[in-house]
This record gives C-alpha cells, structure tokens and sequence, in this order.
C-alpha cells in the first residue's frame, strides 16, 4: 500500500517554480530518502503533503486521504528543520502539551512521555527547561514530539542537525526501529553517508524536478570505473591500459603498490585488464568494480545539465 502518491505536483510562486511535475510513490514502512539543494523544492514539497501549502496543480495522496484532512494529519509525525521551542517550558510539559493538542488522554500522555524522553535518550532530561538545552538535545525532544502520537507516518527534516556522532547513530537505530514496526519514515537530510545506511529508497530533486528515485543499490550500481592496485607498472603497460579508458592515479605508491582508477565501458572488460597487467608483469593485489557513493552520485547529478 503507498502512503505517500503524487502525480504531477506543481507549485509556483509567481514566475519561480518551486516544484515541477513531481510524481512519487512511498510504500508503507519504507524508509524514503528525499535529496536536494537548497531550493531544490524539498520543503515545498513537504508542505504541500502536510497540507500546509496548497499546490498549483497536480494532486497528493497521503495515507490515502488530501493532504491536511484530519484523518490523516492525526496518524502524522512531523519534525521541522527549524523547531521553535518555549523556553521556559520543561521537556516534560512541552511533549504534555503536545499531547493535548494530539487528543491524547492524560492516562497516555503519563505513559507515553517517559518511554519517549528515554528513547531518545532524555530519560533523566523530564524537568529540564528547554531553554537550557543544546540545539543537539532540543533535536531528540522534538523528534520525542513527532512520534508522540505513534504514527504511521513520519515526516522528518533534518533530524540528526546538531547531534554529535552518537546521537546521529541513536537517531538512526530509531528510524531502522520504526521502520521495524511498519511506520513509513520520509526523511530529508544533508548527511547523505547517513541516507545511504538508513534509507529503503532514495528520490534526488534538482530545480523542483525529480531527476533520479530508486534503492541506493540501484543508484549507484553500474558505475563505468575499475579499481586497480598493482605493482610493476611500467610506463609502457600505464598506457596501454588507456586502451580501455582514462586513467586515474589516485595517490601516491605505498610499498612499491599504485593505486589507479580506470574508466570503462563496462564490467566484462576486467578479465581483459587482468591478463593484459599480468602479461605486461604487474603484480595484482586488487583488481574490482568501484561503486560510487550516494555523495558522489549527488554531486554528479548536480553538476549535469538540465535535459
């Protein structure tokens, strides 16, 4: 079942498009990664989802319901990038305060508030003012804020801002947690090496379009270069591998061992390159297919014109 459908989502402010025929599709308990710039249309996006901006065209679904129909917003977790939070307010009654806007009961709030600031590792943080808080700690108590009602959807922007290593890797052990439970996670973040280990799918949006969508795996596999780390490399056998495609020295040789990067048309060539440095008298150490990144795809798209 898709939680999240849109087909051809238009939203222009004036003459600037802030988001352009956008169509996607986030099935139930996905972890789904939405990539940008800034001003790629991303939060615009969110927005119109949240049913907080209105779309010039197009039309959403989410939780199979419009967008900020109140069947669905109840069933919502959502925490902003940029959270305002009330100073003078303790943990514990800003996410109780929380609760009552959410319909909770008091008997729930009591019980779900405690687990919550102990899940995002505030146990001993309930009486804390928010105003003494690091953006870091104001982080978890808004992320206790968007499961408080315990949602099948979970809109997160930025959720790891501010957080040292160790809170980044509890926030991610609390997305594979949800997940887990069948609870759909649309996740928008600048730590694309974090979207890479936690997310199902990934969708990269450039100048309001949606220009690549698809598993990790299957963004960056296909990747036309080979690792090459090999000993006895003459000149003579360097350039005869151009036979196959530009070479790339990465790094000085350490202990007689180089280190190359050859572009390729494609996988099948290697056992070629293999027998031609062995019979040029290179030794192999490592001979593989090198996949690029989620950060490296990123920064390849960008810098591709628009077709």
């Amino acid at each position: 079942m898709m939680l999240i459908e849109t087909h051809d989502l238009r939203k222009a402010y004036g003459d600037l498009v802030a988001v352009q025929g956008l169509n996607l599709a986030v099935g139930a308990g996905e972890v789904f990664g939405f990539l940008g710039p800034n001003g790629a249309g991303k939060t615009t996006t969110v927005k119109m989802l949240l049913g907080l901006v209105h779309p010039t065209s197009g039309e959403a679904l989410v939780l199979q319901r419009r967008p900020g129909e109140s069947q669905a917003m109840a069933r919502i977790g959502f925490l902003p990038e940029h959270f305002r939070f009330p100073p003078w307010l303790t943990a514990y009654s800003f996410l109780d305060m929380h609760g009552q806007l959410y319909g909770l009961t008091s008997v729930e709030r009591r019980a779900r508030i405690p687990l919550l600031l102990e899940r995002v590792g505030l146990g001993g943080r309930a009486q804390s003012r928010l105003g003494e808080f690091s953006k870091g700690l104001q982080q978890r108590v808004g992320l206790a804020q968007a499961l408080l009602n315990q949602p099948s959807l979970v809109f997160l922007d930025e959720p790891t801002s501010g957080l040292d290593p160790l809170g980044r890797y509890e926030v991610r052990e609390i997305i594979r947690d949800l997940r887990s439970q069948g609870v759909t996670v649309f996740l928008n973040s600048h730590y694309l090496s974090e979207v890479e280990v936690t997310c199902d799918r990934v969708g990269i949006v450039k100048g309001g379009c949606l220009v690549r969508v698809g598993t990790v795996d299957e963004l960056t596999t296909g990747s036309n270069r080979i690792e090459i780390r090999a000993s006895g490399l003459t000149e003579a056998v360097l350039a005869g591998l151009t036979q196959w495609g530009q070479v790339h020295t990465a790094g000085e040789p350490v202990n007689g061992i180089q280190r190359l990067l050859l572009d390729v048309s494609g996988e099948d060539v290697l056992p070629q390159v293999a027998s031609y440095l062995l019979q040029g008298g290179a030794q192999i150490y490592a001979l593989a297919p090198q996949r690029p990144s989620l950060e490296e795809l990123f920064m390849r798209v960008m810098s591709e014109e628009p077709a």
